[in-house]
């Protein structure tokens, strides 16, 4: 009776083959999405169907760790509003001028006390939804920043939020 070839193959050479091949089939992939950003989108989620305003507020975040909101209540997930000392159509302008300044960022929805703007990951192609809602009473911006996918950020939508508001602040939008 003849072997066939698998049944040669010690079961650590078959491990090492389909390593070496789950690796290859990474970096191709690796490849093809710097390549070729944007066109594949596996890790991309569908957008949430709850977003927006509804009687002042944004939505709540989920209870995973991946979410940010200035109108949240626990701790996990708050973050500040950004203020502004202009004029609310100056903030919103300023707030665009930084959204846009952002790189793999689409604004998706705009009002003039709305915005709404998806953020991708450059390597993997994770999509964050990223809105922001002005107060023109309270002087605020409020925003909310959450992953569509996963459990753990590990703090970019945070720091998301916190670089655009160093920008803002930057800018025109505290100008009184």
């Amino acid at each position: 009776m003849v072997e066939s070839e698998i049944e040669k193959r010690s079961p650590l050479r078959q491990f090492v083959i389909i390593l070496l091949s789950l690796l290859l089939v990474t970096i191709l992939w690796l490849g093809a999405t710097v390549a070729f950003p944007g066109a594949i989108t596996l890790f991309a989620g569908k957008r949430p169907t709850n977003l927006g305003v509804q009687a002042g507020k944004l939505a709540p975040c989920p209870s995973s760790p991946n979410c940010v909101s200035s109108q949240s209540q626990d701790a996990g997930h708050k973050i500040e509003p950004i203020t502004y000392n202009s004029t609310p159509a100056e903030a919103m302008a300023q707030l665009k001028k930084v959204i846009e300044s952002q790189k793999r960022t689409k604004i998706i929805i705009e009002t003039p006390n709305y915005l709404y703007a998806e953020f991708t990951s450059r390597l993997m192609g994770f999509v964050d939804d990223v809105e922001f809602f002005l107060d023109e009473g309270q002087k605020v911006i409020h925003v909310r920043s959450a992953s569509r996918l996963g459990e753990s950020d590990l703090g970019v939508n945070r720091n998301r939020i916190e670089t655009i508001r160093n920008k803002f602040n930057e800018g025109v939008g505290r100008q009184g």
